[in-house]
């Protein structure tokens, strides 16, 4: 713990500042790898949610700036290509990253950023030199009057507490915060508004490298679409789904016609009638909500099932007509998002979701473990597919001691949570003076400047 007092304003002691008060002169910034979600300070939800990247479509010769309705507009972006400041959860081409935040201001906020404070995320565990180059863009380039940095665990965590005034979260002001963000997971355990950075940990995997799976997948067994990250993108959104019972899944994936309740097909853009990739029939994309949940086979059963793969492969590519302009898929749908929680069976190296879990509990004082196991938050793009929870559930109980009960909550809305933990907390009357100001970074630096945020 630090040795210092936090200076982070004690919502359980206040009115809660919910509904949100307005403090407008402060812009809010979740500034992460997939998806920057920015606004003024005090309101419930951010203005404006963009891409973090700039993206090039086959019709255009430079680089456009993305918009908030990129997603969902009728341009064509099959095989557009991407570029994005931020490689593996950390900042490496603050030009590009200064060229996307200079359009935000200006395009689409409509601010001055001298009038205006700024209230930052930053990945745990960043470099200096990366926060240099941060605080650089800030004071330097952008010259904001002030500047306030903090993490996501913390601001999801405060953001909790004031939505549950009477809750475990609030009255312990202690919660297991699980991240499962574009770069990457953390488990992190939170403590009087505070990170406890010794005990966060983390999986090298997250919702890039889902989608990138999935490419992979689709790219064996139909047709190449490894240059397609918004279609693919799409795709793993509007199908994945977590399985209950890997052994039984498989199975059922393996079934011909109706009897494959996993089966559905995803239409392709033909650049022509339409821009975007759809689920052919929704209903049929839903029939798998059927089956009911079974028990997670232990490693070695799954690894005695995954045998008979390969030739089912090669028996899938002789059925699917690639003259059509789209395809099907069946296991593809819950393997993907199975990384998180064994990476080990695609040779990574790494714990999966459960045991990253119980090591950050484990990290902290043990007087901390049962409010910590009952406290747990997910946040973040990739806990929305469907039966995240009650897996990550199924997984970690038998981990954990039998005195210990463990409550797993989902926020209400995982991609806008951290987004609204800062909010509320640029909304505070202490905000202002937790901040570090652009004199303050003249005279003293960035390294001295940092101290105030017990980095």
């Amino acid at each position: 713990m630090h040795s210092t007092k936090p200076h982070h304003p004690h919502f359980h002691s206040t009115p809660y500042l919910s509904p949100f008060s307005d403090m407008s002169n402060v812009i809010v910034l979740d500034n992460g790898g997939g998806s920057i979600k920015a606004g003024h300070g005090g309101e419930r939800d951010p203005s404006t949610v963009i891409p973090n990247c700039l993206y090039r479509p086959l019709s255009s010769k430079k680089f456009l700036h993305p918009s908030p309705t990129t997603a969902d507009s009728t341009e064509d972006l099959t095989s557009a290509a991407v570029r994005r400041p931020i490689d593996r959860g950390y900042l490496i081409n603050p030009d590009l990253q200064r060229d996307i935040w200079n359009h935000l201001f200006t395009s689409l906020l409509h601010i001055a950023p001298s009038n205006h404070s700024l209230l930052l995320t930053e990945p745990l565990f960043t470099l200096p030199s990366i926060q240099r180059a941060t605080d650089e863009l800030v004071f330097e380039d952008f010259g904001f009057k002030s500047l306030f940095i903090t993490d996501s665990p913390n601001l999801v965590h405060l953001y909790e507490a004031s939505r549950r005034p009477d809750g475990l979260v609030s009255k312990a002001q202690c919660s297991l915060v699980v991240d499962c963000g574009f770069s990457f997971t953390h488990a992190a355990p939170v403590f009087q508004n505070f990170t406890l950075n010794y005990g966060a940990k983390r999986i090298d995997l997250g919702g890039k490298a889902l989608t990138n799976y999935l490419k992979e997948l689709v790219s064996y067994r139909s047709v190449n679409v490894m240059d397609e990250s918004f279609l693919i993108d799409d795709m793993k959104e509007k199908l994945c789904f977590v399985s209950l019972d890997i052994a039984r899944d498989l199975q059922v994936a393996r079934k011909r016609g109706k009897d494959n309740l996993l089966r559905c097909t995803y239409v392709l853009p033909d650049g022509i009638t339409h821009t975007k990739g759809f689920v052919k029939d929704p209903d049929e994309a839903k029939r798998y909500l059927t089956m009911t949940g079974g028990v997670s086979p232990s490693l070695e059963t799954k690894k005695g099932i995954d045998q008979p793969e390969v030739s089912d492969k090669l028996e899938e590519r002789k059925r699917t007509d690639l003259s059509k302009n789209e395809f099907e898929l069946t296991n593809e749908r819950f393997l993907v998002p199975e990384m998180i929680f064994h990476p080990a069976d695609l040779g990574m190296n790494q714990a999966g979701l459960a045991e990253c879990i119980v090591r950050a509990v484990n990290s902290c004082h043990s007087l901390l473990h049962p409010v910590l196991y009952e406290s747990i938050i997910l946040t973040g793009g990739s806990t929305l597919f469907p039966r995240f929870s009650q897996r990550l559930e199924m997984e970690l109980c038998p981990l954990v001691p039998d005195e210990y009960q463990v409550k797993i909550t989902t926020q209400e809305d995982p991609i806008l949570g951290v987004w609204r933990g800062g909010s509320l907390l640029a909304s505070s009357p202490d905000f202002e003076a937790m901040c570090v100001t652009k004199s303050e970074y003249e005279e003293l630096g960035s390294a001295r400047c940092r101290k105030k945020f017990f980095h």
